[in-house]
């Protein structure tokens, strides 16, 4: 009877676990993955009820105390302490302290390339209490003015080998600001830091100067890329600053963990992700002052990395790499980041070896992230029932004409259907809140939607189309502004940029809509790189587009380039590029037009583009 019973219960079991994977193939993940964002939210509301705000700050200087002489930074072979770092932070504040006006709650803009002295800078402003606003390294004269002048600085710490940018612009300063270089030698008009950090006091500031009085409060101002105008500083409070510390940890990493930064610090990935990350598991980080493709894995070796970070097109100009022997031997177990695509990660992993790809989404200034916990290719993230009472957001139906959301006669927003492309919009409340930029707050304004679904409801609006399958996973389709109208249709570049990777001849594509005489939308437009060795195929490329793409997605324009630009984040520059166009006249690369009849591209030559403008040619 009790083998019977116990035979039964097995067999129950059995069934119930086959059950699950069939109806609930994830669950587990799930549930572990939700329980790590429960737990760690409920930390943050135990320091709050215990009248204990610690911030990233706190937790680095426990860090120092408890393991002085780990290594923090790893950075061209020299090795900074959790101590060493303790005690240059400190000489920084001690400097402001003596030598400045400098108090708790003012703004100090950085201008810095990668290196420790940014760490150092960056938490030695913080212990002063002081919001630290991280300039784009890459921004020159007008950008760079804009951007100082909209996070009102009282001071600007200026790299050495960025003190030439700031000298263009010295006379134009807003007044009242002071300028400091990290440079024994400095123009008039700037005081060398690092020449006071040589006699400064290393003891620890008193906390007093630097206790966080809320969460809320702003701890940093990081640029956003300025897609749609020129750059925003996104408020970053002491609570966002945590909740991206927290990535890594979410991800599996621990205290034991190498990880290789090559990510601009500049950036919130670079920042909070990624120093902050390493803050909050007490990791070692390698950092590099530039990313190169070339000297990645011979780092990721020498420095026994087991975690790096990513970004963008950061995985595929690995595998641009020539191929050598032992590519799959390394200790990297983990990658982090975002915006691989499909068939690069496919390729990385062949190639690389068995690294588990985390894939995540979340807006510098957002107050929504996904996380893709499960290793499911191309996919940003999931979603379930349960995360959704936690993130409230949804997937709209966006109208590009107007460029705004569709709504419908009643005057609410329309959700889409699962498999459809939808903007992400993320509901603003007490749990979730939006900081909005610094400066105007039109564009604070301009981010948000009100009376979406019901009267007095606000949400955030990402700017980003998504896509949910049938399985609750997201994917990343499109930025709004990347998004082109041709034909009556909307035409995603990613997709078409996707398609066009495929070809064995194409090493980099960039995918943009380019305005037509006496044509409605704009008509697609890719721009190439061919691999080395190869040779551009237009009757194959041809085949290709019109094989896997719809009628109206097909580019009717062809550049090939020998370079492109992009930008901090290795997003490709689309704007120059749909500014010129595809006239022959301007433009000296190699430029073709589809040609339905031949069933090829053929050369655009400045005849058959004056045909184009009459509209003899038909597109």
């Amino acid at each position: 009877m009790l083998l019977s019973w116990l035979t039964g219960l097995a067999a129950g079991i059995v069934f119930l676990h086959f059950l699950q994977k069939l109806v609930f193939p994830y669950f587990w993940e799930d549930f572990w993955y939700l329980l790590k964002v429960v737990r760690y939210g409920i930390r943050l509301e135990m320091y709050k009820l215990k009248g204990e705000l610690c911030t990233v700050l706190d937790k680095f200087l426990n860090l120092a105390q408890k393991q002085p002489q780990k290594p923090f930074i790893i950075y061209e072979g020299d090795i900074h302490t959790y101590q060493d770092v303790d005690k240059r932070s400190s000489r920084v504040a001690h400097v402001f302290l003596n030598h400045s006006t400098l108090k708790r709650g003012d703004t100090v803009a950085l201008l810095m390339s990668n290196e420790p002295d940014f760490v150092h800078v960056w938490f030695g402003l913080a212990k002063l209490g002081c919001v630290v606003a991280f300039l784009n390294s890459n921004i020159r004269s007008n950008s760079l003015l804009h951007c100082i002048r909209c996070c009102e600085p009282r001071a600007l710490v200026v790299g050495a080998d960025l003190l030439g940018t700031v000298e263009e612009i010295l006379p134009n300063l807003p007044e009242g600001i002071t300028v400091w270089g990290m440079n024994d030698s400095v123009p008039q008009g700037v005081t060398s830091l690092k020449e006071k950090l040589s006699t400064a006091s290393d003891k620890p500031v008193p906390r007093s100067y630097h206790v966080a009085s809320s969460l809320k409060a702003p701890h940093l101002y990081i640029f956003t890329s300025g897609t749609t105008g020129l750059p925003k500083a996104a408020v970053i409070t002491q609570l966002q600053a945590l909740k991206g510390s927290a990535g890594l940890w979410a991800f599996g990493c621990t205290a034991n963990d190498v990880i290789y930064i090559t990510l601009p610090l500049y950036h919130s990935s670079g920042a909070l992700l990624g120093i902050g990350g390493c803050v909050e598991l007490g990791a070692t980080c390698v950092l590099k002052k530039k990313f190169s493709a070339s000297q990645f894995w011979n780092d990721c070796r020498k420095y026994n990395v087991t975690v790096f970070q990513y970004i963008g097109e950061l995985c595929r100009y690995l595998c641009k790499q020539p191929k050598r022997e032992g590519e799959k031997d390394h200790r990297v177990r983990l990658a982090v980041g975002n915006g691989v695509r499909s068939d690069v990660w496919r390729e990385f992993l062949d190639r690389f070896g068995n690294i588990k790809m985390c894939e995540l989404y979340g807006a510098t200034e957002g107050n929504i992230c996904f996380m893709n916990h499960t290793g499911k290719i191309g996919s940003v993230g999931r979603t379930n029932f349960f995360y959704k009472l936690l993130f409230v957001f949804d997937l709209i139906k966006y109208d590009f004409q107007k460029d705004e959301p569709t709504r419908n006669e009643q005057g609410w927003c329309i959700h889409v259907k699962k498999g459809e492309p939808g903007l992400l919009i993320s509901r603003v409340n007490e749990k979730n809140p939006f900081f909005g930029y610094a400066g105007s707050k039109k564009h604070t304004e301009k981010k948000l939607l009100y009376d979406v679904f019901k009267k007095g409801d606000v949400y955030f609006n990402t700017g980003d189309l998504m896509v949910q399958d049938q399985n609750n996973f997201l994917y990343f389709w499109d930025r709004i502004g990347d998004t082109f109208r041709w034909k009556g249709e909307n035409v995603a570049t990613t997709e078409v940029a996707d398609i066009i990777g495929m070809l064995d001849f194409i090493q980099e594509t960039n995918v943009y809509g380019v305005t037509v005489p006496d044509y409605e939308g704009k008509a697609g437009m890719a721009s190439i790189i061919l691999k080395p060795n190869k040779s551009l195929d237009l009757e194959k490329f041809y085949e290709q587009v019109l094989t896997f793409l719809p009628a109206y997605a097909c580019p009717r324009f062809l550049r090939i380039q020998e370079k492109m630009e992009t930008t901090g984040t290795f997003k490709l520059q689309k704007f120059q590029l749909a500014e010129e166009g595809f006239s022959p006249l301007k433009i000296s690369d190699p430029l073709y037009f589809m040609d339905n009849l031949k069933k090829s591209y053929v050369p655009l030559t400045k005849e058959l583009y004056n045909q184009i403008l009459l509209g003899e040619v038909k597109l």
